[in-house]
């Protein structure tokens, strides 16, 4: 947090819910676009996907000791399902939520899946969080996140449901595009001695990524 109020005090930056940013040329297409155009939004929702830094850091505590197909895909699909869910119902039924507030409880989703993967809770409070749910749970946050901005920028109704179904597509496309990177890079990481030795550092580090995602947002909140 310290280095995001130096950030906007240094530089005069008003820090803007940047994790579920959408590109100025992506918002101006967004806001002016009418009609079921099935390219266009399949094509921003895998964008979405592939620079979303707080989806992939999220993604990342998710997998990061999953060693089975079979798990990997269980839970990937238990935030796609989350993100969906409230993505749609979000716009559709236009349930806005302050846009630092939600990025600041995404940034909390990946100091919580951090402190999962280094065994904080069952230290500190005995018992471990069942991992599916907050998966599952903190997918909602996530795609309240987006939809949140969606509304900001108030969409033609005129093809909205099927243009939002294209963009879950895209998202989805996004997704395992991205995991595939991912699950190669670690897999190889997972293959050489230095795995065991620095996956604790590994996941102090992701930490501190959340905190400072989440000290961010609450600049924001409170200067903007």
């Amino acid at each position: 947090m310290g280095v995001a109020i130096v950030l906007a005090a240094n530089f005069g930056i008003i820090p803007e819910a940047i994790a579920h940013g959408v590109t100025s040329g992506d918002k101006g297409y967004i806001q002016e676009s009418t009609g079921v155009l099935p390219i266009p939004f399949i094509y921003l929702g895998a964008k979405h996907m592939m620079t979303g830094y707080d989806h992939l850091l999220f993604l990342l505590g998710v997998i990061f000791y999953l060693y089975r197909r079979k798990d990997v895909t269980t839970y990937v699909t238990l935030f796609a399902i989350g993100h969906v869910i409230t993505l749609l119902s979000g716009v559709l039924f236009k349930i806005g939520i302050n846009a630092y507030i939600i990025d600041t409880i995404i940034g909390f989703s990946i100091v919580y899946k951090a402190l999962d993967n280094m065994g904080a809770f069952k230290r500190w409070f005995g018992f471990q969080p069942n991992p599916k749910m907050a998966t599952l749970i903190f997918g909602l946050f996530h795609g309240f996140g987006l939809a949140t901005k969606i509304l900001e920028y108030e969409l033609s109704p005129d093809g909205l449901f099927f243009n939002l179904i294209f963009f879950n597509i895209g998202v989805e496309i996004g997704q395992v595009l991205a995991l595939g990177v991912i699950l190669i890079a670690i897999t190889y990481w997972r293959k050489s001695k230095s795995f065991l030795r620095h996956a604790y550092t590994a996941n102090v580090f992701l930490m501190m990524l959340g905190f400072l995602l989440m000290g961010y947002q609450i600049t924001g909140y409170f200067v903007s």
